[in-house]
């Protein structure tokens, strides 16, 4: 992956830091784009400081023509392009507002078809590449208390295999990763809002749902998306990866 361009979307915190830490160590150049100015800026300081080429660009996903701007301003060809971007919500059909199922639609499903779009020109023009779009376990199975969620997830996995059959004889290859329960930021805020005082059991009992005995880690996912963008993985298109502790292999 040396000298590659990779962009990841939602780079400033959890398995998207990871992931751009993860390309940047190994000599690609790296662009991520997040909303977080003071993160984002941090991230970009901190990775030059080891003398990686990360830039952060800040924009919002939900507007096309904003994201648009914001990939061509990437000088060159870009090789990889990962939509890790997302949101969440709690709640089932019957406590999911409009304005819940509206803001996740937007960014789930709309920022993911913005940054395909937008990366289309770059990724032809360079002869192909490689698009992983950040899926998830409940793309497939139902989880409780997760109706606008799963929705957008379910988007997401149509879309790739939608783009890897459209794309595939123009040499891009689109994939995407169905993790399960992964330790971020977002895990602990959760618990903080919602379990105060109780946090260490609550993540105890979330932990245990996964056949493993554990969360994953943002680096694990790094690692297989590295390898599913890399040129090692360059006959793999079309495909949803299940990376989840066995949640969806071995859950009795």
């Amino acid at each position: 992956m040396k000298n590659k361009t990779i962009v990841i979307t939602g780079g400033a915190s959890g398995i998207g830091l990871a992931m751009v830490k993860k390309f940047a160590a190994e000599g690609s150049t790296v662009y991520f784009i997040d909303t977080n100015h003071q993160e984002g800026t941090k991230i970009q300081l901190e990775e030059h400081e080891k003398g990686f080429p990360v830039k952060f660009l800040e924009g919002n996903l939900t507007d096309f023509d904003s994201v648009r701007h914001l990939i061509n301003s990437i000088p060159g060809k870009i090789d990889v392009l990962i939509n890790n971007a997302g949101i969440s919500h709690i709640g089932k059909v019957e406590n999911t507002s409009s304005d819940d199922f509206d803001r996740l639609y937007a960014v789930n499903i709309k920022g993911v078809f913005h940054a395909i779009k937008a990366a289309l020109p770059k990724l032809i023009e360079n002869g192909g590449g490689s698009i992983l779009n950040l899926c998830s376990v409940a793309a497939t199975i139902g989880i409780p208390d997760r109706f606008a969620y799963s929705m957008t997830k379910g988007a997401v996995l149509s879309m790739t295999l939608s783009i890897a059959r459209d794309y595939v004889d123009q040499g891009i290859r689109c994939n995407c990763l169905s993790p399960g329960r992964v330790h971020t930021p977002f895990v602990d805020g959760f618990l903080a809002k919602n379990y105060p005082g109780q946090e260490k059991e609550m993540f105890a009992k979330l932990a245990a749902t996964q056949p493993i005995g554990r969360m994953g880690a943002p680096e694990e996912i790094a690692e297989l998306a590295y390898f599913i963008s890399s040129d090692a993985g360059g006959f793999i298109t079309g495909t949803n990866f299940n990376i989840d502790g066995g949640f969806l292999g071995l859950k009795m």
